[in-house]
């Protein structure tokens, strides 16, 4: 069955942190750029980053730039979310996808992730 699954989010304190996992099967990530997104209540998805599969190159939006670090495990087929000095807007549901190739010049997009999808995984941040 080819899907993306994610898994490790829960509850945790302002200034904690949490590694998300985006587990693929049915296909390989090392062909495919990878992007974690978040979309809290109300708000549109926001694209956070991004792992392209051509060189590693790994992408930041501002938000989130230098306190979440993305990372893969080729040999587990896998893909973190390394999420420190988290805030209360943090608060969201996080999605992983996947898509064929390199993180291109619109990867913050949700259009641009269109081959696969995880279900998602809720973090709350909260005291």
């Amino acid at each position: 069955q080819v899907q993306l699954v994610e898994s490790g989010g829960g509850l945790v304190q302002p200034g904690g942190s949490l590694r998300l996992s985006c587990a693929a099967s049915g296909f390989s990530l090392r062909y495919y750029a990878t992007a974690w997104f978040r979309q809290a209540p109300g708000k549109e998805r926001e694209g956070l980053s991004c792992f392209s599969s051509v060189d590693g190159s790994t992408y930041y939006a501002d938000s989130v730039k230098g306190r979440f670090t993305i990372s893969r495990d080729t040999a587990k087929n896998t893909v973190y979310l390394q999420m420190n000095s988290l805030k209360p807007e943090d608060t969201a549901v996080y999605y992983c996808a996947a898509t064929w190739g390199a993180c291109g010049s619109s990867w913050y997009r949700p259009f641009f992730w269109n081959d696969y999808w995880g279900q998602g995984t809720q973090v709350t941040v909260s005291s």
